[in-house]
């Protein structure tokens, strides 16, 4: 074997290293691409119907692997069916970052630096006094707070801004005479990713009537994303947040922004912690005492 190594019964050389790389590199953009979309639970549920039908072949079910294995021998076709915007999506960015494209190269580096160090450092201020000011004036808003990615599939149906977040960009934006008005912004990594994005509608029936378009767009949003949306009424002003497929209905400005601080920091989790170790100091006060009078006690022994 020639510029390679061997671990255990395995011989691997540096082109399997090689291979195995590219193939990893290729797997995360793919993930990166899909990620925050309803495209990765499809990928999922076919990644899953895959392992049943390797299973029911191995313990020799002869029904249920024609009947599996007739779906598998079209899986090609099923996933540019299923995948058929993603799949055009990842051509274009492909397209797009191309060794040949000028100053590619260090764009992307100073991007990842960038992302790594400003990551859900948001100034919130501006997004509330905006908020507050739309609410005031009965003016509709859609706001989509994204932590984890700028949610690709969602931003290219609106207009692409990549613009440093303002009050007065925001109240532009969601201007009843503005053409970006229709529809919802996504703000990610310190900036407004899109304007006039397009998106999911839920369809659950138990929505209170008093919810139109724009509540049913953010929960929707909330039920295919890990995103935080926050809806201000056109009719009555009133506040709301949607996450997880939940709704949280007049709202303050303040109680908004510490919505929108909790999901950007994960307080929740910090929360738990301070509980916890709260918790731990009680209960050690609360032994320190029975500890010194045992104590006290053994000496007048």
């Amino acid at each position: 074997m020639i510029l390679g190594f061997q671990i255990g019964f395995l011989e691997i050389g540096w082109v399997d290293v090689f291979d195995i790389l590219f193939v990893s590199f290729f797997l995360y953009h793919v993930y990166k691409l899909m990620k925050g979309s309803v495209a990765i639970k499809i990928f999922l549920g076919f990644l899953f119907l895959y392992l049943i039908y390797l299973v029911v072949k191995a313990v020799d079910m002869e029904l249920l692997s024609i009947i599996l294995g007739q779906f598998m021998g079209v899986g090609v076709i099923a996933v540019i069916v299923l995948f058929q915007q993603e799949i055009r999506k990842f051509l274009l960015l492909l397209g797009k970052t191309t060794v040949f494209e000028e100053g590619n190269i260090l764009k992307n580096v100073q991007q990842f630096w960038q992302e790594k160090y400003d990551k859900n450092h948001l100034d919130v201020s501006p997004i509330i006094d905006a908020i507050k000011n739309m609410a005031g004036s009965n003016t509709g808003a859609l706001i989509v707070f994204s932590r984890s990615s700028e949610l690709k599939f969602f931003a290219d149906s609106g207009d692409r801004l990549e613009a440093k977040i303002s009050k007065r960009l925001i109240l532009a934006i969601f201007n009843k005479l503005s053409p970006l008005h229709d529809g919802a912004i996504i703000i990610n990594n310190n900036r407004v990713v899109a304007a006039r994005c397009i998106l999911p509608v839920s369809e659950r029936d138990d929505i209170p009537a008093q919810f139109g378009l724009r509540h049913r767009a953010a929960l929707g949003m909330s039920e295919t994303t890990d995103s935080l949306v926050v809806i201000v009424s056109e009719e009555t002003g009133q506040l709301t947040t949607a996450r997880s497929g939940e709704f949280e209905h007049n709202l303050s400005t303040q109680e908004v922004r510490s919505r929108i601080n909790e999901y950007l920091s994960n307080l929740d989790e910090a929360k738990n912690e301070s509980l916890m170790a709260k918790a731990i100091k009680t209960e050690q006060k609360e032994k320190a005492p029975k500890e010194e009078s045992a104590k006290s006690e053994l000496s007048v022994d």
